[in-house]
Order: C-alpha cells, then sequence, then structure tokens
C-alpha cells in the first residue's frame, strides 16, 4: 500500500523560490571584484537567475548541457547556481587554482558550451580560449563599463546578456534524479575526475547541513562563505542558505585576515565556514593588529573542513574569539559533508582541555551517511575508538560513479565508496581520521598518523605551517620527517621543536628530524600535497 502523500520533486529551483517567498529581503553581502561591498536580496536573486535562465534558453542551452563557470564567491556566480541548475541545465564550476592544463582538460572533458568568469580570471580565460573546443561563447561577469579588453571570440557581457531578460520564468518540473551541478577532484594523481550531483542529493545535503546535527543553519544567521563557491558548491552553503534563511557573506577574492575580518565584523557574522589555513591567516591579523574580536564580533561558531584543524587554531578561537570550533568531513564524492562534531548530552561540563580532545575528532555521521571501517582484507572492524582502518561510506548524496565513468567502478559489491581514509570510530560513533591511506607512516609493522604529528607541531609558537612524511629507514622502514614553516620573525631549532614535542605524543612517534622550508606545497583546494614533498625529500637521509 502506497501512502497518500503528494509528490513533489525534490528540486533546486524549489529552494530559492522558497527563498523568495519566505525571506525576500535577507541580504546577500558580496566583496565585488571591482572592489566596493554590493548588497542585494534573495528576492533579487531569484529575480536576476530567473534573468539568466532566459537569457540561457534563448542561447539555445538544452536540459542537460553543461554551463562553465571561473568565479569567486559573489551574488553573480550564486545567480548562475539557481539559474542554470533551475533550467535543467547542469552548473559546473571550475577551480581556477588548478594548473592551466587541468583546467583545459576539465573544460573540454565536460563538454562546456557556455563559460562564465570573474575578471580576476580574464587572461587565464583568454589563454585558455582557443583551446576549448565545446565553448561557444565567454561570458565576463561584469557590466559594459568593466569589460576587459580581450582578444577572445564570442566575448559576451553578463549584465547586458541579461538586462533585456524577463524577470518571470516557468522552473521546468524535472525528475529529482536529473544532474544539478558537476564539480571535478583535484587530480592529485592523474587527471581530474568529475563528480555529477543530482537535484535530489543536492537538496537532500542541505536539509541534512541546516539541522542541529549539521551546521545549526538559520534565518538568525549571518554566515560567512569562505569556503569557495568553486569548490564542492561552497559546501553546499548557497543551498542550505536559501533553504534556510540565513544572511550569506561572500568575501569575493580578498582571503586575507584584513579583509575576512572586515567583513566578520561589518556584516555581523555569527557562523564562518573555511579550510584551517585561511583561519590561520585570521588569527595572525589579529594577533599582529592586537585586535579583540571577542569584543568587536559577533562569531560564535566557525566550521573548519578540507583538512583536520589543529589543536592551537581550535583553541584560540575559544580563548581569543569566545567562538566554538565545528570540525565537519567530507569530500567532493560526497556532495561533500559526511560528519560533523557536536558534542553529546554526556560531554556537558567538560573543562577546555577535554573539549578539544573531543573537538579534534572529525564527528559523526550525519543521518544519509552510513560509515564504516575495514582491515586490508575488507574485515569490518570495531567501533573502540582504538582499531584504524580503511574509512567506507555510502548515502544518497554519495557518487556512485565519475563522469564517463572515468576510473571505473568505484563502489564494492556492498555499495560502499573507499574514502581513501585511514580512521578510528568510537562507541559514540564519532570518527577520527588519522591518515590519508597513501600518507600514513608504517614504521616497524606500526602506523603513525601524520596528521596528528603536524596538529601538535603547529601548537609551537613559532610555527606557522607543519607537514609530516615518511622518510625510508633501514631498520624501520620509515620514520617520519617534520618539515616546518617558521612565522615570519619567530625563530625555532630542531631541538627546540623535537623537545616540545617531546611529552605530547607517544614517543615512538618522534619525528627523527626537522627540516626548515619556506613554504609547504598546496594542492588547488588547499590541501598539503604530500606527494609533491615526498618527491622533493626523496633524497633525504635520515641522521642514524
Amino acid at each position: 500500500m502506497l501512502g497518500l502523500m503528494q509528490h513533489h520533486p525534490l528540486l533546486i529551483s524549489s529552494l530559492i523560490e522558497h527563498a523568495c517567498a519566505s525571506h525576500p529581503d535577507t541580504q546577500i553581502v558580496s566583496r565585488s571584484i571591482e572592489g566596493p561591498i554590493h548588497r542585494c536580496t534573495y528576492a533579487d536573486v531569484g529575480r536576476r537567475a530567473k534573468q539568466a535562465a532566459n537569457a540561457l534558453s534563448a542561447l539555445g542551452v538544452q536540459p542537460g548541457e553543461r554551463i562553465g563557470t571561473l568565479a569567486w564567491n559573489g551574488y553573480r556566480h550564486m545567480e548562475l547556481y539557481f539559474g542554470v541548475s533551475g533550467m535543467g541545465a547542469v552548473l559546473h564550476t571550475i577551480n581556477p587554482r588548478l594548473f592551466a592544463e587541468q583546467i583545459e582538460f576539465i573544460v573540454n572533458d565536460a563538454e562546456d558550451q557556455y563559460l562564465f568568469f570573474d575578471l580576476s580570471f580574464a587572461a587565464l580565460v583568454e589563454e585558455l580560449a582557443p583551446k576549448l573546443s565545446t565553448v561557444k561563447a565567454f561570458i565576463a561577469l561584469c557590466d559594459r563599463a568593466h569589460m576587459p579588453a580581450l582578444d577572445i571570440p564570442n566575448l559576451r557581457c553578463y549584465e547586458e546578456l541579461i538586462a533585456d531578460q524577463p524577470e518571470q520564468f516557468e522552473w521546468p518540473l524535472l525528475d529529482e534524479n536529473t544532474a544539478s551541478s558537476m564539480c571535478y577532484t583535484s587530480g592529485t594523481t592523474g587527471n581530474p575526475k568529475g563528480v555529477l550531483y543530482s537535484h535530489r542529493s543536492s537538496l537532500l545535503h542541505s536539509l541534512a547541513s541546516c539541522t542541529a546535527g549539521g551546521f545549526s543553519l538559520s534565518a538568525a544567521d549571518s554566515a560567512l562563505v569562505v569556503v569557495p563557491m568553486f569548490h564542492v558548491n561552497a559546501w553546499g552553503m548557497p543551498y542550505a542558505g536559501a533553504l534556510s534563511g540565513a544572511k550569506l557573506v561572500l568575501p569575493g577574492p580578498a582571503l586575507d585576515g584584513a579583509s575576512l575580518y572586515e567583513l566578520m565584523r561589518d556584516e555581523g557574522v555569527t557562523l564562518a565556514l573555511g579550510v584551517p589555513t585561511i583561519w590561520m591567516m585570521l588569527q595572525q591579523h589579529v594577533e599582529k593588529g592586537c585586535l579583540k574580536p571577542r569584543d568587536e564580533l559577533q562569531l560564535n561558531r566557525v566550521v573548519i573542513g578540507g583538512a583536520a584543524a589543529p589543536r592551537a587554531v581550535v583553541e584560540r578561537f575559544e580563548k581569543d574569539f569566545d567562538a566554538r570550533v565545528v570540525h565537519a568531513w567530507g569530500m567532493t564524492e560526497m556532495s561533500p559533508l559526511g560528519t560533523v562534531c557536536h558534542p553529546l548530552p554526556k560531554h556537558a561540563g567538560q573543562d577546555l582541555q577535554q573539549r578539544l580532545d573531543l573537538q579534534s575528532k572529525q564527528g559523526r555521521a550525519l543521518f544519509g551517511v552510513s560509515m564504516k571501517i575495514t582491515d586490508d582484507e575488507g574485515n569490518s572492524l570495531p567501533r573502540d575508538g582504538k582499531a584504524f582502518g580503511h574509512l567506507l561510506v555510502k548515502g544518497p548524496w554519495i557518487a556512485s560513479s565519475y563522469f564517463r565513468g572515468q576510473g571505473g567502478p568505484i563502489l564494492d559489491q556492498d555499495g560502499w565508496f573507499d574514502t581513501g581514509d585511514i580512521a578510528t570510530i568510537d562507541a559514540d560513533g564519532y570518527m577520527q581520521i588519522t591518515d590519508r591511506a597513501k600518507d600514513v607512516i608504517k614504521s616497524g609493522g606500526e602506523w603513525i598518523s601524520s596528521i596528528d604529528l603536524e596538529n601538535v607541531a603547529v601548537g609551537h609558537p613559532a610555527v606557522a605551517e607543519a607537514a609530516v612524511i615518511g622518510i625510508a629507514h633501514p631498520k624501520w622502514q620509515e620514520r617520519p620527517l617534520l618539515i616546518v614553516v617558521l612565522k615570519p620573525g619567530k625563530s625555532a631549532s630542531r631541538e627546540e621543536l623535537l623537545d616540545y614535542l617531546n611529552d605530547k605524543v607517544a614517543r615512538w612517534w618522534l619525528p627523527d628530524d626537522v627540516a626548515f622550508v619556506d613554504e609547504l606545497p598546496h594542492t588547488a583546494t588547499g590541501k598539503l600535497q604530500k606527494l609533491k614533498l615526498r618527491e622533493l625529500f626523496r633524497d633525504y637521509r635520515l641522521p642514524l
């Protein structure tokens, strides 16, 4: 027997329609590429998204065709989020931090029909345009007064493109499993692979992220979205913002500590989302300027994902900002949210150090994400917080395959996706990443977590950033090497750093040596590029 409920497909267009009806005057604040702060509302975004949809229809865009963007976090990009997907095309957000050759591959592989770009990437688009075989026109996200002088065929102006289009558009009633958007993995090994999201998966993901077990997002929030809109749909925040009616603050290209602090102060930001390196820069700005964020800001929680949050960063937010860090974990293949770290009632009354211990974990799975760990033979391991193994996931917003079947089957026979992470899960369901499977250090038959070592090292007052890799050892197979970037004007010796680590990690985890570098290599999504570090230190010899 079937239930007697109405059937309405879960569509991205319903999110912006809801925002326009229930939160029409809530602001979207953007730091524009041109410089000034731009203010609009959900009603404005909804109206202009329909103009964009009409413009694409007039250009002959067909359902399922991919529309590329090279753009920062801003109101025009947000209009495309709803206009492109809402009309039945696929929004393809492209990471501009990738190598030009990777972007060329991605655009051609996706067969993007049109490419929208921010002025920051004008030179990049001019370089790539002759190599992008499927792109019919290039649309600069600006008005006529700011149009760049570029040698690009079929160069169009966004504001002119939508200006004369009707503000009414009948959103099509799509199958909820229709593709809505696409992101490519960062391609650290081989070519990037496309992950194709659906309307259903994106809406379910948004519902989960707004719950108390997710980001607790509501109309009372002013959310600073530092995580890029070109990376996994900005963790779904444009959709979740429309669903909840939260004010969104979009920083554009200005991601330095001073610019972010200014937005936090002026826009009454209560929630901020980004990767650890961004928050390290913000905290360094506060320290250097002797600022008082506890008095000047309304910030109460900071979502950190993309990499493990160093304990020192978490503690500084707690003490100096009076803000709680919410650790989250996920992947491009997971839309991306998988776990979020919130305390349970049993944790009430914990002191600061106990809270920090809990916050170092990646958190508990949201409803919609199933999770387990296995050994090398695929046997399930206990949830005791001690056993660690390969982390596997499945759920309605987790990829079943890559675009065009690249890489072959990615699920096992029971439908589980191997994340490539090594993790523990405790009896309360808290998951903690101990390493990437390819980065874990195997010393004398035991595993050492490079992530834990890095997070402890960053707690030293002179250390700006740290990485740990395994170096070949004649007796122990591998031993850890600590690679450090010092803060400007600070100094620390090898012996001082090893002494600092001595009582904070297991003695046999202690690095065998310390190397100092001016900077560490990062992927296009801001993660430490361990593969490149292993290449750079390929001939390194540990002191015996």
